[in-house]
Parts: structure tokens; C-alpha cells; sequence
């Protein structure tokens, strides 16, 4: 199974893509939910495309989230992305589906799958490490102390 993590910025790709050539294993680098519309598309390719040319052993998968925004899939569509994330209603994914065709693209529905989620990481790259080899990540869990 490829792993899943969502980036935001390009420091998160780099991390996500040092680990998983390290690791040499395929990773799905995702945008975090809704950044087509605040981010953007050109905003995101521009991080994925830098970061795998910094890493160009590393293999991806880009996914960029549209929300239920049906505009942003298109747009995203026109720029270059093949794989993107739609939360919208059925009547929205069925008009879009003749331009996943054209583009030869995927869209996700659905629940999101299963990911870590670069945002509170203080070590992004360890992180990313960890969830590679299938390691559970404790950073976010409070530390208690042994008496």
C-alpha cells in the first residue's frame, strides 16, 4: 500500500520525499483539504515539481484536494494534475467525469484515506520516516511522566 502524506509547503515535500528515498518506497505526497481553492494548482505543481527535483529517485504520486469544488478539479485538470481529491456532490462528479476521461486523470471520492498530516510535525522528516516503516507516530500524544 503507497502511503499517504499531506504537505504544506516545500519544506513538508522535501521531508516527505527524503524519507521515501530512503525508504524506497512510492509515497502519495497530498494537499492539504480545499488548497486548490487557497493555495492553488500552480501553487502546488510548483512545490511537487521542485521537490522531485530534488529527490528524482523518489516515486510519487501527486494528489491535489478540490474539495467540492468542481471548478478547481478542472483547473487543476488544465494544469497538468491527473489525480485530485473531490468531496462533491454525484450530479458535480458526473459532469466532470467526461473531462477525467479527456485528461486521463482519477478522482477521489469519498472518505479520505489514511495519512499523516505534516501541519503540527516539529520533525517533518522523522515523521515521515516513522510512517514509512509502518512505526506509530506519538508526537502528538502528550508525555506522561513514570513515577
Amino acid at each position: 500500500m503507497t502511503r499517504r502524506i499531506i504537505i504544506h509547503s516545500l519544506a513538508d515535500a522535501r521531508a516527505a520525499l527524503a524519507a521515501a528515498a530512503a525508504a524506497k518506497v512510492p509515497v502519495i505526497l497530498a494537499s492539504a483539504e480545499g488548497a486548490a481553492a487557497y493555495a492553488g494548482a500552480m501553487w502546488f505543481r510548483a512545490v511537487v515539481e521542485r521537490a522531485c527535483a530534488e529527490f528524482p529517485k523518489a516515486r510519487i504520486t501527486a494528489v491535489l484536494d478540490c474539495a467540492d469544488e468542481g471548478g478547481m478539479v478542472l483547473n487543476a485538470f488544465r494544469h497538468g494534475f491527473t489525480n485530485v481529491r473531490f468531496t462533491g456532490n454525484r450530479a458535480a462528479l458526473h459532469r466532470l467525469g467526461e473531462n477525467t476521461a479527456t485528461h486521463g486523470a482519477t478522482i477521489e471520492t469519498g472518505q479520505a484515506p489514511p495519512a499523516l498530516d505534516l501541519r503540527d510535525e516539529c520533525d517533518p522528516e522523522t515523521a515521515c520516516q516513522r510512517y514509512l516503516r509502518n512505526v506509530k507516530i506519538t508526537t502528538k500524544t502528550p508525555r506522561t511522566r513514570r513515577r
